[in-house]
């Protein structure tokens, strides 16, 4: 399969067919002339919205980071302990009013909370977390925020009988404390976390339960999660919840249940490997892994970014034992980009050797955002997002160790674009000290549709060695603006072509093809979540090579060593009920191919023949949710 298109467009993968051919170096030519003419492209505008904002004004005098807070916009909005608790309980129970139902809108928020305590367990600070809303603790540890109350997520009822978590999308909770406390009857059962994809988890201390289903409404109350990282939690209710990742964490308490595919990588209390009588997936440590990097308040009051250290073999947080290991940035190291902000002004920035934090909007770009510097780190802040315009890569990373970039969203636009996010300019390049300084990409999400109409080829390509790959979610839209099998076209989520890449968290759904092509060797992956498409019109429509349809995950022929644990394809076609899918996974029969924990389940439409290659039972609708396993591929 091709899906992409080459270099010169200032993006897309050296190779793209699931077979492997010309992997090195086919494209080396027109790859060096592309990261020559990347700062040439940026001269494209980047124009944005940000809802309820008004247009950016002139930027200030420099000042030193401690002599003022900085600008970080209209929608960062800022709490102190000193501050009334009122002024902030109308200011989050405002934005939650706003964003809940909000799931395609436009407007974008990060809650964040200086050091200190919030509420106490007479008054409790309760809120909800609606779509496109970061909370976040402003503390160099968790422990430094600490909110007597609830930070909530909850059911959205599309009608009286249909009370669910399946869309709960596109938000986040990290670096704070929660001490559970108030509300009334049910609600005042535990914190509820009641998500689906795209809303993570991360350096978060919960003393009390922790409920990951909301039980608290009419039914069925499904969920389809979800990811935690670097946390320490109580008991925990999994509930409804079909799969979820916990990943170099710690459980005080008992874990409730398993439904399809629960996953625990290096987290203390975890249940005991079990799969699949319970579902439950156990590595004690993770392999390799790399925290995200966060906004903190230094002990003077000034602004920096901590970017925590590399660990191999890690298990449980970072926090729990002494302070995170890595480094701390001051703010000034960082170019604050604001919606209308030109993507040649970015791209100079990041020339200029800064690093960059997106404040939060939508922003419209029409050019490569270019990260060629080692080292560089790009954070988002309130999940802002990059959206392709005139067919453009919206960011493209060079062939360069350490870049860190988390917290975006990348929408396709109505033009066709290769890809949407290029990791690596060359196929299989290996930068200088790349092996002990990955790059790695957290918590970004990337749609085809759902707001409006999109199209690309490719949502992500892993071209450079030595990558890490943390809770990514790659969505060709099911339902919203924009969506049918000829509107929001694309063929495949996420090709990887580099060596030694780790994936901790992926999520990738809907493609028209593969879902996943893994070229490169050594890959390994911890936790994969995949719908195949709903939409195909008729089996006509969807099949290749006298192959009825496509497999979730592909890793090419010629691949010798690759591992995966815990994976999961599920099948619905809706539009023809019908259809048939060969397998979900599709790998080489060779003994470093090594597959772990594998299971595929029927929706309500369509049927899965096999799980893996020609091995494993079929899901039908004569068994609706009731999965196939296969415990071990090749079999021990």
């Amino acid at each position: 399969m091709r899906a992409a298109s080459g270099p010169g467009s200032a993006g897309g993968s050296p190779e793209q067919d699931g077979e492997g051919h010309g992997r090195r170096g086919r494209h080396r030519r027109r790859g060096l002339q592309l990261a020559a003419a990347l700062l040439a492209a940026a001269s494209g505008v980047v124009t944005a919205t940000q809802a309820g904002a008004a247009p950016a004004a002139p930027a200030a005098p420099a000042v030193p980071a401690a002599a003022a807070a900085p600008d970080l916009g209209p929608n960062v909005k800022v709490f102190d302990p000193g501050m009334p608790q009122a002024q902030i309980q109308a200011t989050v129970d405002a934005i939650a009013a706003q964003q809940v139902d909000d799931e395609m809108g436009t407007h974008r928020y990060a809650l964040l909370f200086k050091p200190g305590t919030y509420g106490t367990a007479d008054k409790p600070l309760t809120f909800q977390v609606g779509y496109y809303t970061e909370v976040a603790g402003l503390g160099a540890s968790p422990k430094d925020v600490v909110i007597n109350g609830h930070v909530d997520v909850y059911n959205r009822c599309l009608a009286a009988d249909n009370c669910i978590a399946l869309d709960n999308f596109w938000r986040s909770l990290s670096n704070l404390t929660i001490n559970v406390a108030g509300l009334a009857d049910c609600r005042a059962s535990g914190e509820f976390w009641a998500v689906s994809q795209a809303a993570p988890m991360r350096r978060v201390n919960i003393v009390g339960n922790t409920t990951l289903m909301d039980y608290c409404t009419a039914g069925p109350q499904y969920a389809s999660g979800g990811f935690i990282a670097d946390s320490h939690t109580g008991p925990v209710t999994n509930g409804s919840q079909q799969q979820f990742l916990v990943r170099d964490s710690s459980l005080g308490g008992a874990w409730s249940n398993a439904v399809w595919n629960q996953v625990f990588a290096g987290t203390t209390g975890a249940p005991a490997q079990s799969f699949p009588d319970p579902q439950y997936t156990t590595l004690p440590s993770t392999p390799v892994s790399r925290e995200r990097p966060f906004l903190y308040v230094d002990a003077q009051g000034a602004y920096r970014v901590f970017v925590p250290a590399l660990r191999r073999n890690a298990s449980g947080t970072t926090w729990e034992s002494g302070p995170t290991a890595g480094r701390s940035l001051p703010l000034s190291s960082f170019y604050l980009a604001r919606p209308g902000d030109s993507v040649a002004k970015i791209d100079t920035q990041l020339a200029l050797g800064k690093n960059l934090l997106l404040l939060p909007g939508v922003y419209s770009v029409g050019a490569p955002i270019a990260v060629l510097r080692p080292d560089t780190v790009v954070l988002g802040l309130g999940l802002p997002t990059l959206t392709a315009a005139g067919g453009a890569v919206p960011m493209v990373i060079g062939d360069v160790a350490g870049v860190d970039v988390a917290g975006l969203m990348i929408d396709a636009g109505p033009t066709t674009s290769p890809v949407l996010l290029q990791v690596g300019l060359l196929p299989g390049h290996a930068a200088p000290r790349s092996a002990t300084d990955p790059v790695t990409i957290h918590d970004v999400f990337i749609r085809i549709g759902g707001p409006h109409v999109g199209k690309a080829k490719v949502s992500m390509v892993v071209n450079s060695d030595n990558v890490l790959l943390d809770d990514i979610w790659a969505w060709r839209a099911d339902h919203g603006t924009g969506v049918g099998w000829t509107v929001n076209t694309a063929d495949t989520g996420v090709i990887v072509n580099g060596d030694d890449v780790t994936a901790t968290g992926l999520f990738v759904e809907h493609y028209q093809k593969y879902n996943v092509i893994w070229n490169g060797e050594r890959g390994r992956t911890i936790f994969f979540q995949n719908e195949l498409p709903y939409d195909a019109p008729n089996q006509a429509a969807w099949q290749h090579d006298g192959v009825n349809g496509w497999a979730a995950y592909k890793v090419a022929p010629k691949v010798k060593t690759h591992e995966l644990w815990g994976g999961g394809s599920y099948v619905y076609t809706n539009v023809d009920p019908t259809i048939h899918a060969a397998r979900g996974f599709e790998v080489p029969v060779t003994p470093g191919v090594k597959l772990h924990d594998l299971l595929t389940v029927q929706l309500g439409a369509g049927t899965l023949d096999h799980v893996v290659n020609d091995t494993g039972a079929p899901v039908t609708s004569a068994a609706v949710g009731i999965p196939s396993y296969v415990v071990s591929f090749p079999a021990a």
